[in-house]
């Protein structure tokens, strides 16, 4: 049995991971997987392991709802014209099960793909949103705000989210794209703060008018996340992560350069008298000067005092209340309060809960009680683990925690007083296309992630997307397959952790059972593991648990590529002696040996590749103990119930447990 260490860590006794949910207007593009759900996945499958597979549920699902979706299929219509009878729902279905096809193509272990607008889980989604709005609502988070919404009188409609794009407002905002009340990278901002705005229909600059909409008070939890973040600093979060969300947690501010003032003949007295109460920061090296605004309120005030001077101005990441909802027909009705009547949510907030959503769903399919979701969500022996990009760290990081604990607490507390769990998250940097970043509404169109599959298997993606060191950086992925011919050099990149599996592990594995075949009636021995092989192993088993407590995924595969190197080069080298020199004693301890080194590598190596894995499992003859954690330190004899009569299955010359893609095989007998 697993031994005890009380220097291991610990992990919870169940556990939810969920993805971040890919839009319903489109197919997976390799962003999506190697972004995001082989992380993912791959702990899930870890967690399975360690926990139990009863204790782990791990969902996604597509995002039906949101501007994009309906801008495109807007855009669908217009093209076929009267030739199109596909409804909105028909062409999210569509979108959605290439999705659920492409993931199982990559081995993604979801308990449940569902979708926000379809089937089973789409009628729970409309049920939690109603209980999270009227819980909200009743507890007083919630205000009415009239804010500007972009009208195009060409058109005579209001525009959503994506039919306006202009310049995102805030300070040092590299983004290439903003929208209404968001950009590319995530700000959030006002609408009216939205620079040189342009509708996508008429291409012309829209009118603004107002309009009322429900708004989340998530200005009000500054001090409750800045604890929230100090707390999270002695753990294992991401601290990028953190950081991220800080930025978010600053007062107010307004930035205006100083040749503005030169511009237009204002002076800096007379700036200050006209402005709200406020600090002043400049430093003479700066462009700009800042104003600190006390609140959300004196900065709007200030705002239009620029305005009128006609000063141009930006401004600070700060919190500003959060939207629920909108004004677009295709969403997650709202229930009508008040005089807010027909309204329905908007895509973020609705998307922040449909994992729980998702996760009623998973129960109520296994026939669970209806409140069981909270023993996942809400209970201190369960813990939430959240994938996403580090674009959306603002929804998750700031948006969701606030909203989440409002849930939880009586309105006007917003302590961390033991009462409100908060989901872990993990957000990976930009995985860029040869060296530029790719996405759906960028200038470089990634590949899709169904393409790939074309020239490498899963397991040779899997465990590339995880060796790139996403936690830290944005990392380029370049598959030679995609550059000119003249252009290809050395070893395609995408093969390189890949090659560890289909040449240094396979090779290892199938040495081990044709050696037991040859001598030894394909038996397991009865030789104790050498001092060296024991000590190896256990230092990789330590050594990966601790990575994978700590989502160092990268690690993860230095520990397998140092490990599976060492356990070959014991095999060649000891192996070599025992057959030149005929000695059954040293064959017979390396054999032992290494078949003890495939089956800690397998162990290890499971959550990452499983088909292969697996395949090897079934040649071992033993059953699925051997992916328990339960049972991490222990050698195969001691998986085996029937020693007397076990024995391995026989393994045909020239079989594979870990395959080559054939255009790899083909290329390699074309001598590439």
């Amino acid at each position: 049995m697993m031994e005890k260490d009380k220097s291991r860590p610990e992990f919870p006794k169940k556990a939810v991971i969920t993805a971040g949910m890919p839009y319903g207007n489109k197919e997976l593009h390799f962003g999506h997987i190697g972004g995001v759900f082989v992380h993912a996945d791959t702990f899930a499958r870890f967690l399975r392991d360690r926990i139990g597979e009863e204790n782990v549920i791990f969902v996604s699902g597509t995002d039906c709802y949101g501007s994009p979706i309906l801008e495109s299929y807007r855009k669908l219509k217009e093209e076929k014209g009267e030739d199109c009878n596909e409804t909105i729902k028909d062409y999210v279905r569509k979108n959605h099960n290439h999705q659920k096809d492409t993931l199982a193509a990559y081995e993604i272990s979801l308990n449940l793909y569902a979708a926000s607008a379809l089937d089973r889980a789409g009628e729970i989604h409309e049920e939690v949103s109603k209980e999270i709005f009227d819980t909200l609502y009743r507890n007083g988070f919630l205000e009415k705000l009239a804010t500007p919404q972009f009208f195009d009188p060409d058109f005579g409609v209001f525009l959503n989210g994506r039919q306006v794009v202009g310049n995102c407002p805030i300070e040092g905002c590299t983004s290439e794209k903003a929208y209404a009340d968001e950009c590319s990278l995530g700000h959030q901002y006002m609408p009216s703060e939205l620079l040189n705005p342009k509708s996508t229909l008429s291409g012309k600059t829209p009118e603004v008018r107002e309009v009322a909409n429900w708004y989340f008070k998530l200005e009000e939890y500054t001090q409750w996340l800045t604890r929230y973040v100090a707390k999270e600093r002695s753990g294992n979060t991401r601290k990028y992560i953190l950081k991220t969300i800080e930025e978010f947690l600053k007062p107010p501010c307004i930035y205006v350069k100083k040749s503005e003032l030169e511009r237009t003949g204002t002076q800096e007295e007379e700036l200050n008298r006209l402005l709200p109460e406020h600090e002043l920061l400049k430093e003479e090296n700066k462009a700009s000067v800042t104003y600190v605004m006390k609140n959300l309120a004196d900065r709007d005030r200030a705002r239009e005092v620029l305005n009128e001077k006609g000063i141009r101005f930006r401004t600070g990441k700060t919190l500003v209340p959060f939207r629920l909802s909108g004004n677009i027909k295709w969403g997650v009705p709202v229930p009508d309060k008040e005089d807010m009547k027909d309204l329905t949510f908007w895509v973020w907030p609705e998307s922040l809960w449909a994992p729980i959503s998702f996760t009623r769903t998973y129960l109520e399919m296994q026939g669970k009680d209806r409140e069981e979701w909270k023993n996942w969500w809400e209970s201190e022996e369960a813990k939430v683990y959240q994938f996403i990009g580090e674009d959306n760290i603002y929804f998750y990081g700031n948006a969701e925690m606030a909203l989440f604990s409002a849930l939880k607490l009586p309105y006007g507390e917003k302590s961390d007083a033991g009462k409100f769990i908060a989901p872990q998250l993990i957000a990976n940097r930009h995985i860029l296309f040869m060296d530029k970043k790719a996405g759906s509404s960028s200038a470089i169109k990634p590949p899709m992630a169904r393409d790939l599959l074309d020239f490498y298997t899963p397991e040779q993606l899997r465990i590339h997307f995880l060796s790139l060191g996403l936690a830290s950086k944005s990392v380029s992925f370049k598959p030679q397959v995609y550059l000119p011919e003249e252009e290809r050099e050395g070893v395609d990149p995408v093969l390189k952790e890949g090659n560890l599996l289909t040449n240094v592990f396979n090779r290892l594995a199938r040495s081990c059972f044709y050696t037991a075949q040859k001598y030894y009636d394909s038996r397991l021995l009865e030789n104790e593991i050498s001092e060296a092989v024991r000590k190896e192993s256990e230092e990789a088993i330590l050594t990966y648990e601790r990575h994978m407590y700590n989502h160092e995924f990268h690690s993860l595969t230095y520990v397998l590529d140092s490990y599976i190197r060492f356990m070959n080069k014991y095999w060649v080298n000891n192996m070599r002696t025992a057959e030149t020199t005929d000695d059954d004693a040293l064959r017979r301890q390396v054999l032992s040996d290494s078949l003890y080194g495939v089956r800690v590598g397998v162990l290890l190596l499971h959550p990452i590749a499983p088909a292969g894995c697996e395949k090897i499992r079934e040649y071992l003859e033993v059953d699925e103990k051997i992916w328990s954690w339960d049972y991490a330190f222990s050698t195969l004899n001691e998986l085996v119930s029937d020693k007397e009569n076990h024995k391995l299955k026989f393994l045909e010359p020239k079989e594979d447990f870990f395959e080559k893609h054939s255009r790899q095989l083909e290329a390699y007998a074309d001598g590439e």
